[in-house]
C-alpha cells in the first residue's frame, strides 16, 4: 500500500480538516498549494493547434501558452473514446478497472462509482474550492453528478451535446439537459452560447476564489460535434465552422490566463490544457486533424489516443520547453495530489506523479515501464519507450471511405491489424511494421501488456448502478 493513501471514508474525515485548512491558508499562518485548472476540449486532433503544426492562426493564446509552459509531444488518454477517457484523467484509474467504458448516455444505468476519489475529492483534503463547468459524462442520474464526487460547483451538461433530437442518424434521443449544481436548468440549450457560458463561470470562479486554493476543471463540450459556435466568431476562420469553433475555444483559454494574471495569481496557478481523444474523422469537415498521426477518435492508433497537451506555471515550468517522453491524463491525479500534498487513493491507481517532466528536468524519464491501450476491455496495443505493438484486432477507419460534410457523417470501414510493432521514433504516422525484424522487442512488449491485463483482472471494480432500469 502507498505510505500516503486514502479510503473515501478517509476522505470524508480529510475534507472536513480541509475546510479548517483553507481558514489557515486565507490568514497566511501557512503556505497555500497551488490552484490547478484543467481545461479539456473534447475531440480535438493532435493537429488542430498551432503549437503542433496546425497552419493559420486560429490559436494564438493556446500558442502562447505553448511559449510559456511545456509541450508534451506524447501524451496519451487511456482510451479514445469520451466517458472511458475522462474517467481516467478524473481517477488516475484506467477505465477498465472502474467499469466506465464507452460513452455513457440517456438510457445509461450505470456511473462512476462513490468508492472512487477524483481530483476534486483528493484536493478538498486540502481546503480547495471546486467546480466543473462543461461536460462531466460520468453519469446524469443524481447519485452520479459532480456534486457527489468533490465538485462544490457544477455547471453544463451531463453528457455529450450530440445526444439530443436533432442527432443527424437518431432523432430518438430525449431534450439534452442543461444542469446546474443537481438540477435542470434548461432543455435542448441554445448551443452557440455554451462556450461563452462556461468561460463566464470559469472566470467568475477564478476572482471568487483568489484568496484559497482552488481547483477549476473546464471541460468544453467543443469541438465535438453538433459544432456551434458563437456570433462572435462565426465566419471568422479560413477553415471554416471547425475552424471558427477552435478560435472561440483558444479565446476562451485567453480568458482564463488573462484572469489568473488579473488575480495576481500567475506563479501559484498550473493550468492544464489538452483534449480527451482525437478527431472524430468521420465527420470530414466538421472533425478536427490528427496531424501526422494515423486514424482517430474511437482507435489506439496514435490518432485516437495521443492528444496535444500543453501545461503552463511560470516560475516553475521553465518556458518553451518541450517534453517527449510518454505521459498521459492518467498521471494528472497523483500528479496534482503530490502538488496539493493530499493523500492517495488507498484503492490501486495506474498513473504516476510526473512532476519532473512537467518541470522539464534535464534527466526527468516517463515513470511508465509500458502504457496499455485497451478498446473497452481488449488490450489493443501497449507503448514502450519509442516503441508501440499493436496486438491483433479490429479497428474503424476512413481509409477510401466518402468523408463525412456539413456535420453528417460519413461510414466507417472496418479493418483489422494483426501483430505489428512500430518505432515511434522513426515511424509516427505507424506505417513501418518491424514486427518480423525485431522479435525480441514483439515478445517482451507482448509480455509487459499480458502481465498488466492479469493484473488489472484481478483488482477491477465495478461501476456504480441505479437499481430501477430507465
Amino acid at each position: 500500500m502507498r505510505r500516503h493513501a486514502i479510503s473515501r471514508r478517509g476522505f470524508l474525515a480529510g475534507a472536513g480538516l480541509g475546510a479548517l485548512a483553507c481558514g489557515r491558508f486565507a490568514r497566511g499562518a501557512a503556505a497555500p498549494p497551488p490552484n490547478v485548472i484543467i481545461m479539456l476540449t473534447d475531440d480535438l486532433g493532435y493537429g488542430d493547434l498551432g503549437a503542433y503544426g496546425a497552419p493559420g492562426n486560429d490559436t494564438p493564446n493556446l500558442d502562447r501558452m505553448s511559449a510559456e509552459g511545456v509541450r508534451f509531444t506524447d501524451f496519451y488518454v487511456p482510451q479514445p473514446v469520451c466517458s472511458a477517457s475522462r474517467a481516467g484523467l478524473l481517477t488516475g484509474c484506467c477505465p477498465n478497472r472502474i467499469g466506465i467504458l464507452g460513452a455513457l448516455g440517456p438510457k445509461s444505468v450505470h456511473g462512476l462509482h462513490e468508492r472512487e476519489v477524483t481530483i476534486a475529492e483528493a484536493v478538498k483534503q486540502r481546503g480547495y474550492a471546486t467546480a466543473i463547468f462543461g461536460k462531466w459524462h460520468l453519469g446524469h442520474h443524481p447519485r452520479f453528478l459532480p456534486t457527489r464526487h468533490g465538485f462544490d460547483t457544477y455547471f453544463g451538461l451531463p453528457y455529450s451535446n450530440d445526444m439530443w433530437p436533432h442527432h443527424p442518424e437518431d432523432p430518438n434521443y430525449p431534450p439534452l439537459p442543461l444542469i446546474e449544481g443537481e438540477r435542470v436548468i434548461a432543455e435542448n440549450p441554445d448551443q452557440t452560447r455554451l462556450t461563452t457560458w462556461y468561460t463566464e463561470r470559469a472566470a467568475a470562479f477564478i476572482r471568487a476564489n483568489r484568496d484559497r486554493p482552488f481547483f477549476l476543471y473546464l471541460a468544453h463540450s467543443m469541438p465535438h460535434v453538433p459544432l456551434y459556435v458563437s456570433e462572435k466568431f462565426k465566419g471568422k476562420s479560413p477553415r471554416g465552422l471547425y475552424g471558427d469553433v477552435i478560435r472561440e475555444l483558444d479565446w476562451s483559454a485567453g480568458e482564463v490566463l488573462a484572469e489568473v494574471a488579473r488575480c495576481g495569481l500567475d506563479s501559484r496557478t498550473l493550468v492544464i490544457f489538452c483534449s480527451d481523444n482525437g478527431p472524430w474523422l468521420s465527420y470530414g469537415d466538421h472533425g478536427g486533424s490528427a496531424g501526422p498521426l494515423r486514424e482517430g477518435k474511437g482507435t489506439a492508433w496514435e490518432g485516437g489516443i495521443r492528444v496535444p497537451a500543453i501545461m503552463r506555471w511560470p516560475g516553475t515550468i521553465p518556458e518553451k520547453s518541450v517534453c517527449r517522453e510518454p505521459a498521459g491524463t492518467l498521471d494528472l491525479l497523483p500528479t496534482i495530489a503530490g502538488l496539493a500534498g493530499a493523500a492517495l487513493p488507498e484503492h490501486p491507481i495506474d498513473g504516476k506523479n510526473i512532476l519532473p517532466l512537467m518541470k522539464a528536468e534535464p534527466e526527468a524519464r516517463s515513470p511508465h515501464e509500458a502504457l496499455c491501450f485497451f478498446w473497452n476491455n481488449e488490450l489493443h496495443a501497449v507503448r514502450s519507450g519509442r516503441f508501440k505493438l499493436h496486438l491483433p484486432h479490429s479497428y474503424r477507419t476512413m481509409e477510401g471511405q466518402a468523408q463525412g460534410s456539413g456535420g453528417k457523417p460519413g461510414k466507417y470501414a472496418s479493418a483489422r491489424t494483426e501483430l505489428a510493432l512500430y518505432d515511434l521514433g522513426a515511424d509516427i504516422g505507424e506505417r513501418n511494421d518491424l514486427a518480423a525484424q525485431r522479435p525480441d522487442l514483439v515478445a517482451e512488449i507482448t509480455e509487459r501488456g499480458r502481465a498488466f491485463e492479469a493484473a488489472l483482472a484481478k483488482t477491477r471494480r465495478a461501476a456504480g448502478r441505479i437499481e430501477k432500469e430507465i
